[in-house]
């Protein structure tokens, strides 16, 4: 399932890659070839999510606006899966992903690969992606108006601190609110020139508690029970002291995934990764009770998911 999973990553990232090359050269939107590459992708989703999040994670690029449109259209095709959405809706929430932030390519490059935090005016900048988005849209025939709502409102915040007009609460679109939870959480967990990484345990700790607040709180607890408290990709600490990554989530013991074992308890590398699941094994060998400790950032222990798998 990874393979076809891989391959339909691969025929999505040319896609991108193409799209956002037309784009920022000026050129119109190519719906129909987004559209194409979406619909595989949620195929897939549906067939097994786990598989194709865990490419996504695996195959992480330098350039944040290709990886953050990928990693937006696979959350927010997994999360309304979870919801139980109809196949056409997912489609239009993926999409919705890949596009939520298009506008950024008329954007000073410099400007997006700034080091460091940005000042006001620097922010105020990267806010007008919005309308920028807008302007895309508006100029790409048959697209969705629930497309353009995401794109629109994606960045308003359930208590009104949003932009780019303060909405709040059930006056936000349900995809406006949706998406702006997956492109909060994809931000967090992507390598960004403006911000700190945070692991994807981290991240959705602080969704939690952000609940309430900046989004709808059912709206989080959902999202939590699709990523999981320790989401695919994760790598984590066992209770026994050794290290791996998380390579499912079960849907009734979201504490208790299954786990790709990486190093041992001296954090030494294991001659031959095996998975153990810990929603079926409860002590380590020595009789000890066996569970997650915590979660680790991304590169702990020199630990380069990428270098490990896809060489």
């Amino acid at each position: 399932m990874r393979a076809v999973a891989g391959d339909v990553h691969g025929r999505l990232v040319r896609e991108i890659d193409e799209v956002m090359t037309d784009l920022k050269n000026g050129r119109n939107l190519d719906l129909g070839k987004l559209r194409d590459g979406v619909e595989a992708m949620v195929d897939s989703i549906l067939r097994n999510p786990a598989a194709f999040t865990w490419i996504k994670e695996m195959k992480r690029r330098d350039d944040y606006s290709y990886h953050h449109a990928l990693g937006c259209a696979i959350w927010a095709a997994s999360f309304g899966r979870h919801l139980g959405l109809e196949k056409e809706e997912v489609q239009k929430l993926a999409l919705g992903g890949l596009l939520c932030d298009v506008g950024m390519t008329r954007l000073p490059h410099d400007l997006l690969a700034r080091q460091g935090s940005l000042n006001g005016d620097e922010a105020g900048l990267v806010h007008e992606h919005v309308a920028y988005g807008l302007q895309i849209l508006a100029d790409t025939p048959d697209i969705s108006p629930k497309i353009i709502e995401i794109v629109a409102s994606h960045h308003e915040r359930h208590d009104g601190s949003g932009y780019p007009h303060g909405i709040k609460g059930e006056l936000i679109p349900i995809y406006g609110r949706i998406m702006g939870l997956v492109d909060s959480y994809n931000a967090m967990t992507c390598v960004r020139p403006h911000a700190p990484t945070r692991s994807a345990h981290n991240a959705v700790a602080e969704l939690y508690g952000l609940r309430g607040t900046l989004f709808q709180a059912e709206l989080v607890e959902q999202f939590i029970q699709t990523c999981g408290i320790y989401p695919t990709g994760t790598l984590v600490e066992l209770s026994n002291g050794e290290v791996g990554v998380v390579v499912s989530v079960h849907s009734l013991k979201r504490l208790r995934p299954s786990v790709m074992l990486l190093l041992d308890r001296n954090k030494a590398p294991f001659a031959q990764f095996r998975t153990i699941d810990l929603s079926e094994m409860e002590h380590d060998e020595a009789g000890e009770p066996l569970n997650v400790k915590g979660g680790l950032p991304a590169g702990s222990f020199n630990i380069n998911l990428e270098e490990l798998f896809l060489d």
